[in-house]
């Protein structure tokens, strides 16, 4: 009898049981469930990349939330303008200063064109450059009279720690962070090839925890961080 309730038990589960991911490797799942009391929060999504696959923030957008998606990529800001209409959707390249900088580009809606030079090591097709302007994001804030957020995802393939540069993160300290980190002292830049201890002695590791930030998780190439004030 005891054997039958039990797989009933499973079999319910199995059945009634759906869990879906829309990020790279399920990160979204946990950055929703952490969130998960918040309803009506704002995120910010710098290096959106697409409005739903490979995404961090369209499960918290499907249930209510709002925010600000950032990509230097046209055609991404342009799906974005279709799939989330309600959301500040700029194309713009975020950088540690407003200047000209080099754009590693491959192709229109690569999700590897970036700032940084390192990534094209990695590749046997080397990419086109060529000149954008950059913006700090703390003036993308003050102009659309950001003061407050709650979840921001840095994803810009080896910049991020120029994204954050000259950002004052103690100002708004959004309670949860991911951020891509990419270990550019690979031989092949792969996920088993990751080491928790290169992490810990990375600068963007140190630059959360000197920031009042727990390092909570580590999903495929996402941190995630906590902020120490946070309570759900």
């Amino acid at each position: 009898m005891k054997n039958i309730k039990y797989k009933l038990s499973l079999l319910k589960k199995s059945l009634f049981t759906y869990k879906k991911t829309y990020s790279y490797g399920g990160c979204d799942i946990l950055i929703d469930y952490v969130l998960q009391k918040i309803s009506n929060g704002f995120y910010i999504d710098i290096g959106c990349q697409n409005p739903i696959s490979n995404n961090n923030t369209y499960l918290l957008h499907k249930r209510g939330w709002k925010g600000l998606n950032i990509d230097l990529d046209q055609k991404n800001i342009d799906l974005f303008n279709i799939a989330r209409p309600k959301d500040i959707n700029l194309c713009l390249a975020i950088s540690s200063e407003i200047k000209k900088k080099n754009l590693y580009f491959y192709h229109e809606g690569s999700p590897i064109n970036s700032l940084s030079p390192k990534l094209s090591n990695y590749k046997k097709d080397k990419p086109f450059i060529k000149k954008v302007s950059t913006e700090l994001l703390e003036n993308v804030l003050k102009r659309f009279n950001i003061k407050l957020f709650d979840y921001i995802n840095i994803d810009v393939e080896g910049h991020e720690l120029e994204v954050l540069n000259n950002f004052d993160i103690q100002l708004y300290k959004p309670k949860v962070v991911s951020v891509e980190y990419l270990d550019f002292t690979m031989n092949k830049l792969v996920f088993k090839n990751n080491k928790l201890e290169n992490i810990i002695e990375s600068e963007l590791y140190k630059y959360f925890i000197k920031n009042n930030y727990f390092f909570v998780n580590w999903i495929h190439s996402d941190l995630i961080f906590v902020h120490k004030d946070f309570r759900d």
